[in-house]
């Protein structure tokens, strides 16, 4: 296998003032760092977050030790998801898989992790049919089929369906007041002392409606705050958007209470103690612009992950760690019953969401992956 290689690729610009770098937007790159295996096969993958840096994946030496060429690459908004707009995203992604058909590779495999999922879905979808020729905040994506080129299969672990249905389940109804994160709703609030688990199921229906309900008040108040940006600066302007706090996003009741959604799970969130993330000043959602919130978080965005595995024909490898903390049996489900007969479902008995201090399950991961590979 070779040495790891950083991987330096251009991608066409994005919005004005979407870096704070000058050169990054007058030549704006992405980068990757990937393996070869020691005899070159036919086929290479890439491992690609929104918004995460994979560059040190777990997947990508294993996999190489396979002979299936491996990348992680990033996006052109790693570390920093504020403006972060999916249809960008995207067309990364595609810049990516054209550096690996130029390397000479004839098949191309996407592995979707955790959040990485629903991109790879929505990558999938669009690169057979292009229909995202809307940004959902208005305007041209100006997306190309050259920008999106082929890919041969979809290998998907501890998927989350996507950064939209995430916040719909994780933000937290107890908030009554947008601006102040201790005004709650005690009735509601899975962190005070009126809400116990186990959870009765009117409890759940009535949180899980306030929790749309909270959502729907702020994506009204995005809409309506970018007609009022627009008509101050117009509407191509950069001044016409704005940065927003989203309080409390990680409020799942099955983080406290077991019985829910079953699976191997321990009591907690995958980032520890969810009361702290909960009210943690950079947790998921938490700073957003008015145009990323629409693509990443709404009710409205086009990165919906079983939406768009229907919507395309790839075979598909869905790997499910059945000690996630985030990716539950109904997770796994909504991927099943979106692609039926065209799935693989495996499960990694025991695997937590990034399959921390388990090299074996890491090895068996790649190997699932690596045949699924060898059948492309």
């Amino acid at each position: 296998m070779s040495e790891l290689r950083l991987a330096a690729i251009d991608v066409k610009p994005g919005a004005a003032l979407e870096s704070q770098s000058g050169l990054q937007m007058l030549r704006p790159r992405i980068w990757g760092a990937w393996r070869e295996p020691a005899a070159r096969g036919r086929v290479a993958a890439i491992v690609m977050h929104p918004a995460s840096n994979f560059m040190g994946h777990y997947l990508i030496a294993p996999l190489a030790a396979r002979g299936v060429a491996s990348m992680g690459l990033n996006s052109r908004y790693a570390g920093n998801d504020t403006l972060l707009l999916m249809e960008r995203v995207i067309q990364d992604l595609g810049a990516g898989v054209a550096f690996l058909r130029e390397q000479g590779y004839a098949k191309v495999l996407l592995i979707g992790n955790s959040g990485g999922a629903a991109l790879s879905a929505f990558y999938a979808a669009q690169s057979q049919q292009i229909t995202a020729i809307e940004f959902v905040h208005g305007g041209p994506t100006h997306l190309l089929p050259a920008d999106l080129p082929p890919i041969d299969g979809l290998a998907l672990c501890a998927a989350h369906e996507g950064r939209s249905r995430l916040l719909s389940k994780w933000i937290d109804p107890a908030v009554v007041d947008e601006n102040d994160p201790l005004a709650t709703d005690p009735a509601l609030d899975l962190y005070g002392s009126d809400v116990q688990p186990p959870y009765d199921a009117a409890f759940l229906q009535r949180f899980a409606s306030a929790q749309a309900a909270r959502l729907a008040r702020i994506e009204a108040w995005v809409d309506q705050r970018l007609v009022t940006l627009r008509a101050a600066y117009g509407a191509g302007s950069p001044a016409a958007d704005q940065v927003f706090t989203v309080h409390r996003t990680h409020a799942d009741p099955r983080c406290l209470d077991l019985s829910l959604d079953a699976n191997d799970r321990a009591l907690g969130s995958v980032w520890g103690d969810p009361k702290t993330v909960n009210a943690s000043a950079y947790a998921m959602g938490r700073i957003s612009s008015l145009t990323g919130f629409l693509s990443q978080w709404s009710s409205r965005s086009l990165a919906d992950g079983p939406r768009n595995l229907a919507a395309c024909t790839h075979p598909v490898l869905l790997l499910n760690y059945t000690a996630d903390q985030s990716t539950f049996p109904s997770t796994r489900d909504a991927w099943l019953a979106a692609a039926p007969g065209r799935v693989t479902s495996v499960d990694i008995r025991g695997g937590n969401h990034y399959l921390a201090g388990q090299p074996a399950l890491v090895e068996q991961v790649a190997d699932r992956i690596a045949q699924f590979a060898e059948g492309l």
